[in-house]
């Protein structure tokens, strides 16, 4: 079916572009990512079933990946600058906000709201006696240097260690530079499958809360792209392929049912 061949999302170690030949299909870059973590593969997912949904309106469309992944503060600037890539998803914050246009709908819907915590496995009688915030005060996180979470944890007069990447807050917390990561609930369940063998887990008694959303962003003088991509999730929801897709991320179900099942202290920040 045309329609199929034109939508298909192609992956690979260089940049590929899907779609036919004869089309002229929108263009919309992202940044590389995991395709065989279901968390990581759910916004790119979510991204193409938006524009699906408006193929018959606003014609084909081609996905484009980076050979590279990009920190988070690299994707903001190359977005900005109109770079390499031109949508990313991330947490809101305010300086995302001011220099990026925000589409707004919450990719995560509400377990944006909730942190839980990776730790060494070790450690977990420790955090089994916290109660309060000013009890977790006397841990120091390690987050990244531009994570919306990083401020939110300032805030809070928490005390934070910073990383520019990723990648290093494991070694980093195994090594006992500092004592717990904060994690969106539903990535630190993947994150803990893949550090297993090394001694990390998800703390299992804690919940931290506060407010917070998970948007795509696109250059802000890309309104067309913003308007056809909140048109498309918008249809998504109205017909409930949003929820399906949603739904389809064991991830995110085990994430939720962690949220309702009150088995877990949930401690409350406040939001900057």
């Amino acid at each position: 079916m045309l329609r199929s061949r034109i939508a298909t999302f192609c992956i690979g170690s260089a940049l590929l572009v899907c779609g036919l030949a004869t089309a002229a299909p929108l263009q919309v870059t992202i940044p590389r990512y995991d395709p065989h973590n279901p968390s990581a593969a759910y916004f790119p997912q979510l991204l193409t079933l938006a524009l699906e949904k408006t193929f018959e309106t606003d014609g084909p469309f081609a996905l484009l990946q980076t050979t590279q992944p990009l920190t988070s503060l690299r994707q903001m600037v190359e977005v900005k600058n109109n770079g390499v890539v031109n949508l990313i998803w991330d947490s809101s914050d305010a300086q995302r906000e001011a220099e990026l246009l925000p589409i707004r709908i919450s990719l995560l819907r509400n377990l944006h709201d909730y942190r839980v915590l990776m730790i060494r496995a070790e450690d977990a009688r420790r955090y089994a006696r916290f109660r309060t915030l000013n009890d977790l005060r006397s841990m120091t996180a390690g987050a990244g240097t531009s994570w919306p979470s990083t401020e939110a944890l300032r805030f809070n007069k928490m005390p934070v260690i910073t990383s520019v990447e990723y990648g290093n807050l494991f070694s980093m917390l195994r090594a006992r530079r500092f004592d717990y990561i904060l994690r969106g609930v539903h990535a630190g369940y993947s994150e803990e499958r893949t550090h297993a063998s090394t001694g990390l887990i998800v703390e299992p008694t804690l919940l931290l809360r506060y407010p917070g959303r998970f948007y795509f962003f696109v250059n802000k003088a890309n309104t067309a792209l913003a308007d056809r991509v909140e048109r498309g999730l918008n249809i998504a929801l109205k017909d409930g392929s949003f929820d399906k897709l949603f739904q389809s991320v064991d991830d995110f179900r085990h994430s939720e049912a962690e949220i309702r099942n009150g088995r877990r202290r949930v401690i409350e920040l406040a939001h900057p």
